[in-house]
């Protein structure tokens, strides 16, 4: 399974999986996403988290969140204009906030607290994180779990802007707006990342932990998605306004 989706996606196609490997057993599924990076051998910039909201694991049928790694040259500065080359099969646009982190969290036997993850914390930023995957069902139609194989759905991030003193934003009531081609889709807010991103935070890096995964000083780790799922097409532009915290934008060629 490994070496089919690492096929597809390094030769940019989409794979159909034979029934006999289609799994919806969840320890199968994050087996592969860490046998996918290490597959693929990829430089990393950090890592991200699908379906940290209830929502989105009630509609897939997930057990948990899904995670996956961010990889360098797939991100991008607000205003980007991104080809093809970077997409398979989707433009799933989600809003998020974002860390980048300014210590190290390495393997350790006890679990990293929320006050640890907030210590080490460098920058806050808003972003659009772009969803993709190798499969032609973004759901495996029930009968595995498509996208969360496929490194959690992740194909890029378009940062905004870097919010140092983030300390008493109430990021859990913190909302975004998104626009699709200049037209109101939904709104969100912070709370929909696992009740609070920086709870989606310290999960992200206890995950890493227990799987024999660093997290490092410079990465990023986007939180989830707080306004769902929204599919664009080539020649759109999404934008997403998150209030204070500025806007974000990227248009697909």
């Amino acid at each position: 399974m490994v070496d089919r989706i690492a096929e597809g996606r390094t030769a940019r196609h989409a794979v159909e999986l034979p029934e006999r490997l289609r799994t919806r057993d969840w320890t199968s599924v994050m087996k592969v996403v860490l046998a996918l990076d290490d597959r693929l051998a990829r430089p990393g910039a950090g890592w991200k988290i699908g379906a940290a909201s209830e929502e989105i694991r009630r509609a897939e049928g997930l057990p948990g969140p899904s995670p996956g790694r961010i990889y360098q040259g797939t991100v991008f500065a607000s205003g980007a204009a991104l080809g093809p080359d970077l997409f398979i099969n989707y433009r799933n646009i989600e809003c998020e906030f974002a860390f980048q982190l300014g210590l190290d969290f390495p393997v350790r036997d006890e679990p990293y607290t929320e006050d640890e993850a907030r210590a080490g914390i460098r920058v806050l930023l808003p972003v659009l994180e772009l969803g993709d995957t190798v499969f032609l069902d973004w759901y495996g139609a029930s009968s595995y779990f498509g996208s969360c194989l496929d490194n959690g759905g992740g194909a890029a991030l378009v940062e905004g802007g870097r919010v140092s003193d983030w300390q008493e934003i109430d990021l859990a009531g913190s909302g975004m707006d998104l626009y699709l081609n200049g037209t109101y889709i939904k709104s969100g807010r912070g709370r929909a990342a696992m009740g609070h991103p920086l709870t989606s935070l310290t999960w992200m890096i206890n995950w890493a932990r227990t799987h024999g995964r660093a997290v490092a000083a410079g990465e990023l780790v986007s939180t989830g998605t707080c306004t769902g799922h929204c599919f664009a097409l080539p020649g759109d532009t999404a934008s997403a306004d998150f209030g204070p915290l500025g806007r974000v934008e990227v248009s697909f060629l």
